[in-house]
């Protein structure tokens, strides 16, 4: 089978529910077949680009804004965009389609819950949580919406990590 046009899949969970393992293992799967990849990851992105914005409601718009746009231009250059980013609200996801376009995002809810991501932990963050050295996490303090219609659910905590690329690979591929 052979895979659409280039395309931006928006990897939207919770923090350590796997998107940036996601990310990186498609990366390297498609560019083993020859296509231009460009990963977006939340934590590198708020290094730079973003490094200005903080948490707050208005900030995490401005973030999935830019990001969106930035993923629109890779996308324009013909690169298959890997965004992976907490995206807590729907409004915020509603933005990323409007800007990169309908036809060209694909929205794939990483799912795991809360217990498990912060089993996981893979950065510290839940610790920090625990501790009081972070507020408005989402998932605790802060909200995050379940997406309404995502276009794949990859289920990280039901699903193998093998498993899990393959599903998105033969979704893609379809």
């Amino acid at each position: 089978m052979t895979l659409l046009k280039n395309k931006c899949l928006w990897l939207t969970g919770l923090s350590g529910s796997g998107k940036s393992t996601i990310a990186n293992a498609l990366q390297a799967m498609l560019e083993k077949e020859g296509l231009r990849v460009k990963i977006l990851d939340g934590d590198i992105l708020r290094t730079g680009l973003n490094a200005d914005l903080g948490f707050s409601a208005a900030d995490r718009q401005e973030n999935i804004r830019r990001v969106a746009h930035v993923s629109k231009l890779f996308l324009d250059e013909g690169y298959w965009v890997l965004s992976a980013f907490i995206t807590p609200a729907e409004s915020l996801r509603t933005l990323a389609r409007s800007i990169v376009g309908e036809e060209d995002y694909i929205e794939i809810f990483v799912r795991a819950s809360y217990e498990v991501c912060r089993k996981r932990d893979p950065k510290g963050l839940y610790k920090k949580v625990a501790e009081g050295k972070i507020t408005d996490f989402t998932g605790l303090d802060s909200v995050f919406e379940v997406p309404l219609n995502p276009a794949l659910v990859a289920d990280t905590e039901a699903d193998t990590h093998e498993e899990t690329i393959q599903k998105i690979l033969d979704f893609i591929r379809q």
